[in-house]
Formats: structure tokens, sequence, C-alpha cells
């Protein structure tokens, strides 16, 4: 019996998706729970599996169209495997001589090629397996029109000149220079319009201090090859933080709360989130009660979330619900910056790059392994006093790491 291949359920508060890729062509035979295209909605990529074996057919939405939660997008008959040797993608598929080039492509670029009387040949597809996607239509009709020049003139005999600079255009060997546009993702358009509403809705301050890191680098490197050994993943310096933030916001409450109008929100828990970036951009996933976890597991579940977000699997669940945000900065080089808020949080924490820097300990200058730490914060809830000693809080645990293990 054919099945119909639907938008699954979007998550809460999201509208609309887009569709990224259709990893199958129409009349390719299609195996249950192989992933035949993917849904990019505001925060997360969706894959859309097949229901069961057969053909797809009739593909109704190609690569960048706006659907909606339960339209159509394509459906699959019933059919048997190919035998072997058969290229599956001609299982109940019309014959090569039947069809045109233009009917392995989506239903969207077959109308535009239509509707301007193109040949799908002239175009190059930048879809899986050369496939035309709707953006290739599109930029085709957009590319300025090949102007004939006319035959010049024969040319008096040069008149010998001293010899000139090139001109601007013979600089860098004849390139041309172009511009191009592409629409973002529906991810990076929630990131810009999330960093805006956070710029825009608070009274974001930021301060900063300095930690150094000569005890956890000692205690890591210590104990991070038996660490390894019996828990299965790697010491780093971010579970530090993550102890340091937790232990540090039961004793600011405000600084884990956030506005909601004219009230204050509060929690007794620490639900903290961890920046990652993506192919996509950046996500945030959450590390549920972190006041309450170990070193190990913290470590093994930012892991996870790491490995992930490269792959897009990071669920919606996983997204929602923080109520604070750590951010390494220093994975990529940065020194020092000023972190935005996470609406509707209320404060994030900035993580820097170590770096040996001349410091005065007991009147003498010696080379400490240093890295800024910034906190920016919410000022219409957290006062400066607060934030700062939020941060000296940090500062004291990673100073003296044997404080977190005590709970002092």
């Amino acid at each position: 019996m054919p099945s119909e291949i639907k938008v699954p359920t979007l998550p809460e508060s999201v509208s609309e998706a887009t569709v990224l890729e259709w990893h199958k062509n129409e009349g390719d035979f299609v195996r249950r729970d192989e992933t035949l295209v993917d849904i990019e909605t505001e925060k997360v990529v969706l894959e859309v599996p097949a229901p069961q074996d057969g053909v797809l057919k009739g593909i109704n939405h190609a690569s960048g169209d706006t659907v909606l939660e339960g339209q159509l997008l394509a459906t699959i008959e019933d059919a048997e495997a190919p035998a072997a040797g058969e290229d599956s993608s001609q299982a109940e598929a019309p014959s090569a001589v039947d069809s045109s080039d233009a009917e392995r492509h989506g239903p969207a670029v077959r109308a535009l090629l239509a509707e301007h009387k193109l040949e799908a040949a002239d175009i190059t597809g930048t879809g899986r397996d050369g496939r035309i996607t709707k953006e290739d239509v599109l930029n085709h009709l957009n590319k300025p029109a090949n102007t004939p020049v006319p035959n010049p003139a024969p040319a008096p005999a040069p008149i010998e000149k001293p010899a000139e600079p090139a001109p601007l255009s013979d600089i860098g060997g004849g390139r041309e220079r172009q511009e191009s546009r592409e629409q973002m993702s529906r991810i990076r358009q929630t990131i810009a319009g999330r960093l805006v509403q956070a710029q825009q809705t608070a009274a974001m301050l930021t301060t900063f201090n300095e930690v150094d890191m000569s005890a956890v680098m000692e205690l890591r490197g210590r104990y991070k090859k038996e660490f390894e050994e019996r828990h299965g993943v790697r010491l780093g310096f971010m579970s530090f933080f993550v102890k340091a933030a937790a232990e540090s916001l039961q004793n600011f409450p405000l600084i884990n709360a956030y506005v909601d109008g004219t009230d204050i929100v509060r929690h007794n828990y620490a639900d903290i989130g961890i920046a990652v970036s993506s192919p996509r951009g950046l996500l945030v996933p959450v590390l549920r009660d972190a006041e309450l976890k170990s070193f190990a597991r913290i470590e093994a579940e930012i892991g996870d979330f790491g490995a992930r977000a490269k792959k897009a699997a990071i669920t919606m669940e996983e997204l929602n619900g923080g109520t604070f945000t750590i951010t390494n900065g220093g994975v990529f080089g940065s020194l020092v910056s000023t972190p935005i808020l996470n609406p509707p949080q209320s404060a994030i924490l900035g993580m820097h790059k170590i770096q040996d820097r001349p410091v005065a300990i007991n009147g003498e200058v010696v080379i400490r392994p240093m890295m800024y730490l910034a906190l920016s914060y919410d000022h219409r809830i957290v006062d400066g006093r607060e934030a700062v000693q939020f941060l000296v809080g940090i500062k004291s645990a990673i100073e003296d790491p044997a404080r977190l293990l005590f709970d002092l």
C-alpha cells in the first residue's frame, strides 16, 4: 500500500520549515528507515525516514522550498527490491528513453524550466549527484545576458608611447570582481534574531577578570590518563568551569534567574548551556542539573554534544530551557571578548585562550598560564556587585580546585 511522506511534527513555536536536501531522487528504490530528506527548522535539522520499502514518487517540494507541518512531500509506492546488480534508480521508474533530463529534477525545478523555456543541460546543478535545485535555476536566470560585441574598425598603426602602469582590471591576472548572494539558513536567521533581541531588550553589561590556570592544569596533567582509562572520556577544562559556575550560581541565584515582564523567574537548579559550533551555526545544548553531575558525566555529555552538533543531530529538547550559558572562544584563539546574552537568560560566561603572561605573586614577577574571563549580565536584575562577586567565585574555584571537591 502506498505511503505518504509528510512534513513531520515541528517543534513548539516553529510554524514552518525549509526543505534542505533530498537524499533520494524520484524513481529510486528506498528501504524502510532510510533517510529521504532533511528538513531545516529555526533550531534543528529533522531527518525524514522512509516508512516502508518501495519506490519514491511525486516529490512535491524541492530543496529550498518552504513547507508547513503535515504537508505532503512525496509518496512511496509498493515495489520489490531490485535484483542484485540492477540500478535501483531504475526500479519502477520510466525508462531513460521516455524521460527527458529534466525529469530527474524536482517539480519546482521542472516548472521553472518549462516557464522560461530552459534546457536542464545548460544549467550547472549543485544538488546531490548534480541535481538542479530551484536556486540553480534562479541564479541562471539572474545571470546577465551575453551581449555580442561588434567587430571593431581597423585601428591605425600604433604610436610608440612610454610604458604605462597596468590597468586595475589587469591586476591579479585578469581576475573578475564578483559578488554572490545566498539565503540565510533558518538556524542562522534564528541566531541573528536572538542576538538582536538580546541587544534590544536587556540592559547588558560585561565585567572581566583573569584566572591563573596553573592549579587546574597541574591537576589535569596528574590525573588525565587515569581519568580517561576509568571513565572512557578525556578530562578537559570545561568540566571545571561548569562545576565552578554551578556552585557560584547557588550563591548568587539572581544570575540564574531571568526577567519575564515585571516578574523575576528564579530556579533552584543549574541547567547550563554549552555553546558548540556546527556547520550550520552556533548551538547551545543544555546540561541539565549540572550542579548534581560528576566531572566524568559532564565531560561525557559535552563530548557527545560536540560530536552530534557536527552531524546536525542535536534535538530540540536539548536546546530548550537553559538557565545560564558558557561559551569558550579560546578554542578559536580569542584572547578576550564580550559574549552576548542567550535570551531569556540573565548571564553568560566567556572563556578565552590560555596564554603565558607575567604576573606579580608575593612581590615577584612570575610567568603563569592565564585566562581572561568575561561575564555579560542583564543589569535589570543583576547588580554590578553580584556580577563581580560571582566571577570572583569562579576564579577562586579554578585557582584552588580543591574547593570544588569539598563544596567550599
